[in-house]
């Protein structure tokens, strides 16, 4: 599969008066910290990409990475932050209520729902609708999260016409943990997941995406608060997650540049 080069968009019109090409160069000699609050989905890739990150520039970074409903409420109840990424829908409705600034949403990467299984456990066919469908049904216990993709599959088990037949087998996993950790558990038998939260993951097997017919790929966009007093090193941080040298990073992470 060809990626398509990372297309920086919707920078707050305050922030693009400059453009700054590498995360060298750095407008201050203040030391400062940013704090960075994501869902669970892009965790790992942050965590590597704000170490290349780290290295390359005198900015410090604080990531914190929760469930991304409660993200979202703890940005709406005003807590402090200096970006905010979370899926494209999310950054919309944060813009829409005045805690985003407007036009300020990057998108950063596409992600895809994986089917995993406890590792050792028989190896089942998901490569096409109706052998997703079989294995639903087959399935003792079925687990998926609360944010974008659960809410697709929710709609996917009605639209199938068989929710009411598994509605008693739907795990409800916590907001931030992990489906995959309850799949290495036992806990739950067949996992859905945005891939790059399942790579991660000892004790699971993943079987492979949703067939393309039913994939649902969520867009996980960056968006700039209000309250932030850190423009200028918001502004380097972000063309460095957007730019050309963080794009290793995403594929090897189970995600498509965008």
């Amino acid at each position: 599969m060809k990626y398509s080069n990372v297309i920086v968009s919707g920078l707050c019109m305050s922030m693009v008066s400059q453009v700054i090409a590498a995360p060298t160069d750095v407008p201050s000699d203040e030391p400062v910290t940013l704090r960075i609050i994501s869902s669970m989905a892009t965790r790992q890739l942050l965590a590597e990409l704000i170490e290349q990150f780290e290295q390359q520039s005198k900015y410090k970074v604080k990531l914190e990475s929760v469930g991304g409903v409660d993200a979202a409420k703890r940005v709406e109840a005003g807590e402090a932050f200096d970006v905010v990424i979370l899926s494209a829908t999310a950054i919309d409705k944060l813009i829409d209520s005045g805690k985003i600034l407007p036009d300020s949403r990057i998108d950063l990467v596409k992600s895809g729902v994986a089917i995993a299984v406890k590792e050792g456990t028989q190896v089942i066919d998901v490569s096409s609708e109706a052998a997703v469908k079989q294995a639903v049904l087959a399935a003792k216990t079925i687990g998926y999260s609360t944010g974008p993709s659960g809410v697709y599959l929710t709609g996917l088990f009605e639209r199938w016409g068989i929710a009411d037949q598994i509605k008693g087998r739907i795990v409800k996993i916590p907001p931030g943990v992990p489906v995959g950790s309850l799949v290495a558990k036992g806990e739950v038998e067949l996992g859905f997941q945005q891939l790059s939260e399942l790579l991660p993951l000892k004790g699971i097997t993943i079987l492979g995406p949703l067939p393309a017919d039913i994939q649902i790929m969520t867009r996980f966009s960056a968006g700039v608060p209000l309250n932030t007093n850190q423009q200028a090193a918001v502004e380097v941080l972000l063309n460095f997650l957007a730019s050309p040298a963080a794009t290793e990073a995403k594929i090897n992470n189970g995600m498509e540049p965008i």
